[in-house]
């Protein structure tokens, strides 16, 4: 008979493993966080099973279309499937699609691209994206990710944050002696009502954040713009900001209901 495990209710229920499963889900993780892509026996390796043991489960990830297999170097990298599939959920479909009308409007307006992202898992994930119309512009593809504290989305999406949720984050992701400073930018982020910061990872931009609310008062989202400053900018950076925060307001509007 199977063995026995607590649940966190203390109710006993069975242990039905499914070690094929474990083993899928194994391979998904770590490619997950892997960047430069991972040969078979990498692959065998980190999970800590032989070759002939993960193989069979890596063709049928490759056939379903989960991972993709480069070829003439064997590397198995994850494809979009599990960002596809999490979009096909309705309140994140619902979310996109009462965003991107005033996502398309501003960046048509200001000359810049715009995109909206959420948090998920300590990191930020953006889920939509709309290219400037302009001949020049700095554009985020859907499914990126970025450090959670070290863009200034994931900042905005943290100062809004219970600290109860925030602070586990804060606590992984920024180093004690930084702990107090990052509080103090966060408290300065919830007073001002959204985030304004030269980009650290990419220079001449400055990204603008402002948060998107559920119906129940919690920031689920993050509308941002990365303001690019050149010569041939439409509009100036204050225009951008009234304009983005004007467009956030119009996608809380239509989050509530209002204005139908």
């Amino acid at each position: 008979m199977d063995s026995q495990m607590v649940a966190d209710t203390g109710i006993e229920s069975p242990n039905y493993g499914v070690p094929a499963l474990d083993k899928a889900l194994d391979i998904l993780e770590l490619l997950a966080g892997s960047k430069e892509g991972m040969t078979l026996g990498e692959i065998a390796a980190a999970v800590d099973r032989s070759v002939n043991q993960i193989y069979r489960t890596l063709v049928t990830l490759e056939r379903r279309g989960y991972l993709f297999r480069a070829r003439p170097s064997g590397l198995y990298f994850l494809s979009l499937m599990l960002f596809e599939i999490a979009h096909r959920q309705e309140p994140m479909r619902g979310l996109i699609d009462m965003a991107l009308p005033a996502m398309r409007s501003l960046s048509e307006a200001i000359g810049q691209s715009s995109n909206l992202s959420i948090h998920d898992a300590g990191r930020v994930v953006v889920i939509a994206q709309i290219d400037s119309p302009s001949p020049f512009g700095f554009r985020v593809r859907a499914g990126a990710t970025f450090p959670l504290f070290e863009s200034a989305t994931g900042r905005m999406l943290m100062a809004f944050e219970p600290e109860a949720l925030a602070r586990p984050w804060l606590d992984l992701s920024v180093a004690e002696a930084e702990r107090a400073i990052m509080l103090r930018r966060l408290a300065i982020i919830r007073e001002q009502g959204f985030e304004e910061e030269p980009d650290s990872l990419q220079p001449g931009i400055t990204d603008l954040a402002f948060p998107i609310w559920s119906r129940d008062g919690r920031v689920v989202a993050a509308l941002t713009v990365p303001y690019v400053a050149t010569s041939y900018s439409r509009r100036p950076i204050g225009e951008v900001r009234e304009a983005a925060q004007a467009a956030a307001a119009a996608v809380n509007a239509a989050i509530r209901g209002e204005g139908a």
